[in-house]
C-alpha cells in the first residue's frame, strides 16, 4: 500500500491534471449559507482601516515605455514617462503652459515633450509643474497622492509578497461603474466562484474564513479556499489563501498544489465620476505565475506567446466580476436613498416618512 501511495504521488507531481465529471451548473453544492454577509464586511472594514501610504497603482510598468502613458485617478489627469535610465517619473498630464495634454506629446532622451509649443518636462518639480512620488515594482507602476488617499503618506508602497525565481506575469485592467471597495469586497467573497465562473472553477470549498468582529490577528484574516482550476474538462486543484494587505488591494496566493507561491493581485483605483454622476472605479489585476517545475524556467522563452492567454483569462473573469461589483454599489445606492423600502408591504417598518422621495406626486399614505 505504502508503494502504491508513493507511486499515485509521484503520477499526480507529474501530471497535475484531474478528468473532471460532468456536473450541471444548477447541480452544484449552493454556498449561500456559508456566504455570511457580516463576515465579509467585517473582513472589508478591517482591510479598508490598514494603511495605505496614499499609493495607487496606475499602470503595468511594461505599458509605460518609449512613448507617453496616460492614467486616471479620482478623475486627476497622470502623465508617466520614463527618464534617460529608464526611472518611472509622473507627474499633472496638464501642460503648465496653455494646458496641453502631455500624453500626447513625446519622450527625447528623457524629457517629456510638450506637442503644443516644445516645452520640457525632464521630470523634476518646478513651480507652476509638480513631480509627483512614483514606483515601479517590476510588475506594477504606482503613485503617491496624499490629497487623493488622505491618510499617512509611506515613502513605497505596501506590497505583497511575491514569488523568488523564474515566474511570468500579466496585467489586466477594467473600468467599471463602482468604488474600489466594492472591487475588494468582490475579492472577499470566495464562496461565488464556482457558481459565477463556471468555465474557470469547480469544486470549491473555503476551509476556512476570518472570524467576525473589527479585531482579528493577522494569521486568521484570510479566506483559505480549496478550488479546482477547469481547463475544458481537466481541473488544477489547488489550495489558495485570500488576504487584503492595504485597502485597495487583494491578493490571492496559492499555497499547496500545483503553482504554489504564484500570486493574483487585484487592485483598485478610483478613476472619477462618468457623465452619470456615479463612480468609476479601475482594476488591475497582475498575475504572477511561478512553477517548481524544470520545464517552468525554459517556459519563460515562451512569455511573450503566454501572457496574452492569461490576460485573457483574467479579461474574462473580471468582465464578470465587474458586474457583481456594480451590483454591490447599486444595492448600496437603493440601501442609502432607501429604494428599496418601496417594494415593502404598507404595514412593514420603513423609513420615518411612509412616502418615499421617489414614489410620484401624490402617491402613497395621505393620513
Amino acid at each position: 500500500m505504502n508503494g502504491l501511495n508513493r507511486f499515485a504521488t509521484s503520477a499526480r507531481k507529474a501530471w497535475p491534471f484531474e478528468i473532471l465529471p460532468r456536473t450541471p451548473w444548477a447541480r452544484q453544492t449552493p454556498t449561500y449559507r456559508q456566504a455570511s454577509p457580516s463576515v465579509i464586511d467585517a473582513a472589508l472594514a478591517r482591510s479598508q482601516k490598514r494603511p495605505g501610504g496614499n499609493w495607487f497603482v496606475v499602470a503595468a510598468s511594461s505599458d509605460i515605455a518609449s512613448k507617453p502613458h496616460g492614467a486616471n485617478v479620482a478623475g486627476a489627469e497622470l502623465v508617466c514617462w520614463r527618464g534617460v535610465d529608464g526611472q518611472l517619473l509622473i507627474g499633472p498630464a496638464r501642460c503648465p503652459h496653455l494646458g496641453a495634454d502631455l500624453c500626447t506629446g513625446s519622450v527625447d532622451r528623457g524629457a517629456l515633450i510638450c506637442p503644443w509649443h516644445g516645452l520640457r518636462l525632464t521630470g523634476r518639480s518646478r513651480p507652476d509643474w509638480p513631480a509627483l512620488p512614483a514606483y515601479d515594482d517590476g510588475v506594477l507602476a504606482w503613485v503617491r497622492l496624499d490629497r487623493i488617499g488622505g491618510a499617512a503618506p509611506t515613502p513605497a508602497p505596501i506590497l505583497p509578497v511575491r514569488p523568488e525565481g523564474p515566474q511570468i506575469a500579466a496585467v489586466t485592467s477594467l473600468t467599471g461603474t463602482c468604488e474600489p471597495a466594492d472591487i475588494i469586497a468582490n475579492r472577499m467573497d470566495p464562496w461565488h466562484g464556482a457558481w459565477f465562473h463556471p468555465y474557470s472553477f469547480t469544486r470549491l470549498e473555503v476551509l476556512s474564513a476570518p472570524p467576525d468582529g473589527e479585531v482579528v490577528p493577522d494569521e486568521l484574516d484570510r479566506f483559505l479556499v480549496a478550488v479546482t482550476f477547469r481547463i475544458g474538462r481537466l481541473g488544477v486543484p489547488v489550495i489558495a489563501e485570500f488576504t487584503s494587505p492595504e485597502p485597495r488591494t487583494l491578493v490571492m496566493r496559492i499555497v499547496d498544489g500545483e503553482g504554489a507561491g504564484s500570486v493574483v493581485e487585484t487592485h483598485a483605483t478610483p478613476a472619477g465620476f462618468g457623465p452619470d454622476g456615479q463612480p468609476r472605479s479601475t482594476v488591475l489585476e497582475a498575475v504572477i505565475a511561478h512553477s517548481d517545475r524544470p520545464g517552468f524556467a525554459r517556459a519563460l522563452r515562451a512569455a511573450p506567446a503566454i501572457t496574452p492567454f492569461m490576460r485573457r483569462a483574467a479579461h474574462r473573469l473580471w468582465r464578470d466580476d465587474l458586474r457583481y461589483a456594480e451590483r454591490l454599489h447599486t444595492v448600496r445606492r437603493q440601501d442609502t436613498d432607501k429604494t428599496a423600502d418601496l417594494l415593502k408591504p404598507l404595514d412593514a417598518p420603513t423609513t420615518a416618512d411612509p412616502r418615499h422621495p421617489g414614489a410620484a406626486p401624490g402617491c402613497g399614505p395621505t393620513g
